[in-house]
């Protein structure tokens, strides 16, 4: 299990924290001011935070976030801050497919969380570091089915919401059901996740 000890060297890249801001929607004050009180970014003229895009900010305070955000306002915000991501990115020439879209997500997670001013993954030597679990892959043959077995520290509805807007950039009828064997905010080691498509 997570624990502020085990991620207390863990960084994330601040573009990743407009994510909450863009899950919030109409609401970006409030998001603003969740993200203000947990230290994370500055304050602009407007009342509004701003990040650093380039700047690696404490994952235990974003996280700290997003619980004060699930509780406060609920499982469908932290989803549309996850489905916010994928959205937004800009994607490698081989990313083409729904199955390479899933597969890749683990690559740039690990791009965006970094240790010391480190990614613990280059895209350079192909190297990744451990250190915040993974998000997997496993295509289910014969069968339009993608199971991800995801173990990083992020709340369940946001990693939902990852893999619904990454499969759903490649096949709009995707959908993606949590697994009822076992999940993270129940004690178990991981939360397992089922992408299907017509």
């Amino acid at each position: 299990m997570w624990n502020q000890e085990n991620l207390k060297n863990i960084d994330v890249l601040g573009s990743n924290l407009e994510c909450i801001k863009d899950g919030f929607a109409a609401f970006t004050l409030l998001a603003s001011r969740i993200l203000l009180d947990e230290r994370l970014g500055t304050e602009g003229k407007d009342g509004m935070v701003t990040f650093e895009k380039n700047r690696w900010y404490s994952l235990n305070q974003f996280l700290r976030a997003f619980e004060r955000i699930g509780k406060e306002f609920g499982v469908y915000t932290l989803k549309q801050a996850g489905m916010s991501i994928p959205k937004n990115a800009v994607f490698p020439p081989s990313v083409v497919d729904i199955d390479s879209g899933i597969r890749s997500i683990d690559v740039a997670y690990h791009m965006n969380h970094g240790i010391k001013g480190q990614a613990l993954f280059s895209p350079q030597t192909g190297e990744m570091r451990e250190g915040i679990g993974h998000y997997g892959y496993e295509r289910m043959p014969t069968k339009k089915l993608i199971v991800s077995r995801c173990d990083g520290p992020y709340p369940c509805a946001f990693d939902e919401g990852i893999l619904t807007a990454m499969a759903q950039r490649f096949e709009t009828s995707a959908t993606v059901v949590h697994s009822p064997n076992g999940c993270r905010s129940r004690g178990a080691e991981s939360c397992t996740y089922n992408i299907s498509w017509r």
